[in-house]
C-alpha cells in the first residue's frame, strides 16, 4: 500500500520524491499517487529544457529565475508526452517557432480546415482570445466549454482546429499543453520572442482569409 507524509519541498525534485516514497506515515490520496506516478514516468527536468533552449538559440546566457521556473513547468507538462529528447525538442519548437502562412501552406492543414465547422471554430476561438487574457488551464477549459455550447461541435472537429491555430499542428492532447505554455513564455525575455496566443490567432485568421 502507498503511504505518504507531509513534506515541504518540490515534488518534482528526486530527493523530495524519495522522501515521499520512503517515509511511510499517512495513507496517500489518489491525487498524490497520480502525481508520483507522473513524476516517475517523466524522464525530463528543467535542466533538459534549458539545454535544448540553448542548443536551438532560444535562450542566451544564464536563465533568469522566471525562465528556470518556466523550463521546470515545460518539463513537467510536456515530458510525459515526449518519447525521447528529440520529441521534447519538437514540442518546444512549436512554442518558439510559429509562422501562420507556413502552417496554412501544408496539405494536412487544408485537410483539417476542410472538415465540418473547422473554420468557424477558428473564428469563434479568435473572438474569445482577442481580449488578451492569458491562456491558463482554467481559461482554456472555459473557452472549450463556450465553443462546445455555442457550436455543438465535439471531438477532433473541435480540438484539431484549436490546436492547429495555436500550436501550429493538429494532433493530440500534448498540443493543448504547448498552448498553455505560450503566454507565460511570451512574457519572458527569451532570445527568440514567443508569440502569445492572441497574436497567433490573429495571424492565423489573417492568413486563412
Amino acid at each position: 500500500m502507498w503511504w505518504r507524509r507531509s513534506w515541504r519541498g518540490n515534488l518534482f525534485e528526486p530527493a523530495a520524491l524519495r522522501l515521499a516514497l520512503c517515509d511511510r506515515i499517512l495513507p496517500m490520496t489518489p491525487e498524490e499517487t497520480h502525481d508520483i506516478a507522473a513524476v516517475a514516468a517523466n524522464p525530463f527536468a528543467a535542466a533538459d529544457v534549458v539545454d535544448i533552449l540553448r542548443e536551438q538559440g532560444w535562450l542566451a546566457g544564464e536563465a533568469s529565475p522566471e525562465e528556470l521556473a518556466w523550463c521546470a513547468r515545460a518539463a513537467a507538462i510536456l515530458g510525459t508526452h515526449a518519447a525521447d529528447r528529440d520529441a521534447l525538442r519538437d514540442l518546444l519548437n512549436l512554442i518558439f517557432h510559429y509562422d501562420a502562412a507556413e502552417i496554412l501552406a501544408r496539405t494536412e492543414t487544408h485537410a483539417v480546415l476542410a472538415r465540418y465547422g473547422a473554420r468557424y471554430v477558428v473564428r469563434q476561438l479568435a473572438l474569445l482570445l482577442l481580449d488578451g487574457t492569458p491562456l491558463t488551464s482554467d481559461r482554456f477549459k472555459e473557452i472549450v466549454t463556450a465553443l462546445k455550447d455555442g457550436l455543438d461541435i465535439r471531438g477532433r472537429e473541435l480540438f484539431h482546429p484549436i490546436r492547429l491555430a495555436l500550436a501550429g499542428r493538429a494532433g493530440e492532447g500534448e498540443l493543448d499543453r504547448v498552448a498553455l505554455l505560450l503566454d507565460e513564455a511570451a512574457a519572458l525575455s527569451f532570445a527568440v520572442p514567443v508569440k502569445p496566443v492572441h497574436q497567433r490567432i490573429l495571424e492565423f485568421c489573417a492568413s486563412m482569409d
